[in-house]
């Protein structure tokens, strides 16, 4: 899973990028800083794997990971160049979500490209460049379409309809998300387009240190909420400058520095939670001496499937999978004990994967 951080400048992206990787990119008071993408890539916590790492002491341990990247920040004129420009714009195409950082926070000590908090206008700006960037590829895939239609072939008439009414639909400023397709071949269809606004968003709401301790009273915060759920997004509160400094503590005293807080959870932590939930993902184990693993799927996927994800082999040779719940593993202490028990269940093609499935699946090739 690749997650792509954007925002305005100075709204605090590269503080939370360092936070949740502690990968060290430059952040300073002044637009353009990160001008080249920073990439990390961080496991996935799963307490389940760490269990079974404790019961099978494996040679491996193998959790699954995210990809951040952190795309320097955005203008008014990004579409059309301004700033950084079109160039910044290709690096979210290659993610799978998008993680808008807004500024829900007033310091007169750093700078706001748009001279003050105002996080609905800087969601729209973005939002609006984004837009106008579809809108250009949208037009150049009608154009070509249209030739071919032209031939006759119902197909391509129909993709031509299809992405005319896409392009009135942004052309009225409005996200390729909220866009209604009549059918799934015609949401398939949009999905080819590789379009920036069809991407699923998070809002991370950053806020100061004062703001995060109440921010459930937050009017910054509650402003960016009430547009999450009205786009069907998700909505993280956060403090950024909270998270970087939790880094630089001791991993014992990093619990105590939470709970002073109010906070049950790091950032990390409640991201990576927002992030699985946004994009329909569950995880299934494998566990043995060799190697104990988490595996990212997408929820409702069937056993062959999420056995092609370990090898295409196991998926094309698949039998059978032979499965335990998580929870009734960790309560037998044993695979054997579960066994005994009768917890261990022999599942078929038709099997859909649950989120913390320990599995084995038999396979002949």
């Amino acid at each position: 899973m690749k997650l792509g951080i954007v925002g305005l400048p100075n709204v605090g992206k590269s503080t939370l990028f360092n936070a949740i990787t502690s990968a060290g990119a430059e952040a300073a008071n002044y637009p353009f800083c990160t001008i080249e993408p920073n990439v990390g890539t961080v496991a996935v916590p799963d307490k389940r794997l760490e269990f079974l790492a404790e019961m099978y002491k494996p040679k491996k341990f193998t959790p699954a990971v995210i990809e951040f990247v952190d795309i320097a920040g955005l203008v008014r004129g990004a579409s059309k160049g301004e700033g950084l420009g079109n160039k910044f714009l290709e690096n979210i195409r290659r993610t799978d979500a998008i993680v808008h950082v807004v500024r829900c926070f007033d310091d007169e000590n750093v700078i706001h490209v748009e001279g003050g908090t105002d996080p609905m206008r800087d969601i729209d700006i973005i939002d609006l460049e984004l837009i106008m960037a579809d809108l250009e590829m949208v037009t150049r895939r009608l154009d070509k379409v249209s030739k071919a239609a032209r031939g006759g072939d119902k197909r391509f008439k129909h993709e031509a309809e299809l992405f005319e009414a896409l392009r009135d639909h942004l052309d009225g400023g409005r996200s390729a998300r909220s866009f209604e397709t009549q059918s799934d071949d015609d949401a398939a269809l949009l999905a080819t387009s590789d379009l920036l606004t069809l991407k699923p968003v998070i809002y991370a709401a950053n806020m100061d240190e004062d703001g995060i301790a109440d921010f459930q009273n937050n009017g910054y915060y509650k402003a960016v909420k009430a547009r999450a759920d009205a786009e069907g997004a998700q909505v993280l509160p956060i403090c950024a400058k909270t998270e970087q400094e939790l880094t630089e503590l001791p991993e014992e005293e990093r619990a105590m520095f939470l709970e002073e807080l109010g906070l049950a959870e790091s950032g990390l932590d409640r991201l990576i939670k927002c992030s699985y939930a946004l994009l329909g993902l569950i995880s299934f184990l494998t566990a043995g001496s060799d190697e104990c693993r988490a595996w990212t799927i997408v929820n409702g996927t069937k056993a062959p499937q999420a056995a092609g994800k370990i090898h295409s082999d196991f998926e094309r040779g698949f039998i059978r999978a032979e499965i335990v719940a998580f929870d009734d593993l960790k309560a037998c202490g044993s695979m054997a004990a579960a066994k005994e028990k009768g917890l261990v269940r022999s599942e078929g093609k038709e099997y859909v994967m649950r989120d913390g499935d320990v599995t084995l699946f038999r396979f002949n090739v």
